[in-house]
């Protein structure tokens, strides 16, 4: 089946679904008959992998985190995403810019979202992103403590989901909460994207 190649970002606050639902929205469009390539981020470059560990390490400052997140995602959109929408594919990442400007920025004041913005300025656009809305309270049950990184703790995720809220306002971001059911949620997904899907 040929299509126009489709660049889609599912993001939100740590616990909202954002893996789960990407690897559902792969299956799903697959099954539409689709070309879908699912991604995520950090990327599995050798500079995510180093943002993988330092993800758990309190010592490493904020703006070391933006510039890696940045590095990353320029390897990740040239060397992987393009490359795929190049083909046709409809692409999906987990996670995507928006992940660095709500988290860098708030983890210190001298990171602003515009400083992030214009790191990222050489990376692609998606054309569509989703906004997985979690509350705290849901978003730390659902992990160990094995899994939580360095932010991960009920007043930061709080700070989190506001700024995911507002910046969805601000950029027309379609928001879905995550709290219902998967099944529910994956639903509702899967309708924004076919409903855009079809204007192409």
């Amino acid at each position: 089946m040929t299509h126009k190649a489709y660049f889609i970002v599912l993001d939100g606050g740590d616990g909202s679904g954002t893996s789960t639902h990407s690897q559902l929205l792969k299956g799903f469009l697959e099954y539409k008959g689709f070309k879908v390539y699912l991604t995520h981020e950090p990327s599995k470059s050798e500079i995510g992998k180093i943002l993988r560990k330092f993800l758990k390490n309190k010592e490493i400052p904020p703006s070391t985190d933006a510039l890696l997140f940045a590095a990353d995602r320029d390897l990740h959109y040239h060397n992987e995403i393009k490359i795929k929408l190049d083909e046709g594919y409809i692409v999906i990442s987990d996670r995507y810019l928006e992940s660095s400007i709500i988290y860098q920025s708030i983890q210190s004041e001298n990171i602003s979202i515009e400083w992030i913005k214009q790191l990222n300025k050489f990376v692609g656009q998606p054309d569509l992103t989703i906004i997985l809305d979690v509350d705290p309270k849901i978003a730390l049950a659902r992990k160990n403590e094995e899994q939580l990184e360095k932010f991960e703790d009920f007043e930061f995720l709080e700070k989190v989901r506001n700024l995911y809220l507002t910046r969805a306002k601000q950029e027309d971001y379609y928001t879905i909460s995550s709290d219902d059911i998967i099944e529910l949620v994956q639903e509702k997904i899967q309708k924004i994207v076919l409903d855009n899907l079809r204007n192409l």
